[in-house]
């Protein structure tokens, strides 16, 4: 049986995510009341695999209710309930754009700022966090990117690592990325920003691909990355890491990272690794 916890921050997406479970087959309910977990678990284990695949929300939209969480989580371990926790988050600028966009009130500041609601709430939560299975930082993720990431780490497939890589390019000038565990700076390699008939390309265009590729320095760097990917994946995985945030940082972040994100990304997925790409800053302008 697989029994998630869905929760985090208001705005971080745990109504996507429910949806998304929700089409992979599983029994969703959103917003249960924690005292209500312990004896739900029950049922849903003494239906005889006719409900092995469930989902719940818990948050603070539960009041006084969520303070109970913690016990009943407790409560679940000692009846043999096995669970795990799915904990979204992202940073305050996303919440605070989400919130402005959908002109929704935060649960928690219903009478102050939205960014002391926010900050109230990821206080609230972080012992929480803390007992995590899972974490997704949706700041930077689109839709259909968080679907994928949700679809990863829920995979039935028995060939699956439980390693989930995500390849992030990124530009410098634009700030680096808080969440990355391994970052590359591909700054050394020619910058295409700087010629005429190419600055206005990007790296994901072949005319960018093929001007870095015929740079030596560009294939000894690729192959010396993949080398290092492959010897270090297994032991992040006996470790029991299950995300792996790859930077790949250039100037702009338009011409170089992409480009060679794109290719670090074909290797590891030819390499049968789960890779979700994303290119943060390419739609900025230069200059």
């Amino acid at each position: 049986m697989r029994f998630i916890i869905v929760t985090g921050l208001s705005g971080a997406g745990k109504t996507l995510v429910i949806h998304y479970l929700e089409d992979m087959g599983y029994f969703c309910i959103d917003n249960l009341p924690p005292k209500l977990m312990p004896k739900f678990a029950e049922l849903c284990y003494q239906s005889q695999g006719k409900v092995d695949r469930i989902a719940i929300v818990v948050d603070i939209r539960g009041g006084r209710f969520f303070d109970d969480l913690s016990e009943c989580l407790d409560i679940m371990k000692q009846n043999g309930y096995a669970y795990d926790i799915l904990y979204l988050e992202a940073s305050d600028d996303a919440l605070v754009r989400r919130y402005k966009e959908s002109r929704r009130v935060h649960p928690m500041s219903k009478e102050g700022r939205l960014i002391e609601g926010i900050q109230m709430e990821r206080d609230r939560l972080k012992n929480l966090r803390k007992s995590a299975t899972n974490i997704i930082d949706t700041s930077n993720l689109q839709p259909k990117q968080l679907r994928e990431v949700v679809r990863e780490l829920v995979s039935d497939d028995n060939d699956y690592e439980g390693l989930i890589i995500s390849i992030i390019s990124f530009g410098f000038k634009h700030g680096i990325l808080p969440d990355a565990d391994m970052v590359f700076d591909v700054r050394f390699l020619p910058n295409p920003f700087y010629i005429e008939e190419l600055k206005n390309h990007t790296g994901k265009e072949p005319i960018i691909r093929d001007y870095l590729s015929k740079f030596p320095e560009t294939h000894v760097f690729l192959r010396k990355v993949d080398e290092m990917l492959e010897f270090l994946i297994p032991y992040f995985i006996k470790e029991g890491k299950n995300q792996l945030v790859i930077g790949i940082g250039c100037t702009g972040g338009r011409h170089r990272s992409v480009a060679v994100a794109d290719s670090i990304c074909e290797m590891l997925r030819k390499n049968g690794h789960h890779v979700i790409l994303e290119h943060r800053d390419i739609n900025e302008k230069e200059g």
